[in-house]
């Protein structure tokens, strides 16, 4: 599944998106994240400052799902796979990223979500509908 422009811009100018992961045993986690942009029109870098919850779900059960706080702007639902890049050029980019933000931040780790579904989650008859 390939993101359009106005997708990747929207999820670029909201400052907070929800992040939801599962545990092997399928409990719901949902997080707001204050830093995810997309790096290509497949994948969504989320970084990990304070996540402890989610990383440790993301380990065993990679599959995740992405919302924007502003679904006004971008109304949509992305699922796929994320990965944990602990080292190398997207954690790199990441912990430049962040501490361009707020200095005392010392991120973790990228997550790298590889978007796979769209979904809509515009009020009304085409709510929940997958995007072609």
């Amino acid at each position: 599944m390939v993101m359009t422009e106005e997708m990747m811009d929207a999820i670029e100018k909201d400052n907070v998106v929800f992040f939801a992961t599962s545990t092997a045993d399928g409990t719901p986690n949902v997080v707001p994240i204050g830093f995810a942009r997309p790096i290509d029109n497949k994948t969504i870098m989320i970084v990990d400052n304070y996540m402890n919850k989610t990383h440790k779900n993301l380990e065993n059960n990679p599959k995740a799902s992405l919302v924007l706080r502003d679904a006004s702007a971008c109304p949509y639902q992305f699922k796929g796979t994320a990965e944990i890049i602990e080292e190398g050029k997207y954690f790199d980019e990441a912990v430049d990223w962040a501490k361009s933000v707020m200095s005392k931040l010392a991120p973790k780790a990228a997550i790298l979500l590889k978007v796979e579904e769209i979904y809509s989650v515009q009020p009304g008859p085409e709510a929940g509908k997958k995007v072609d």
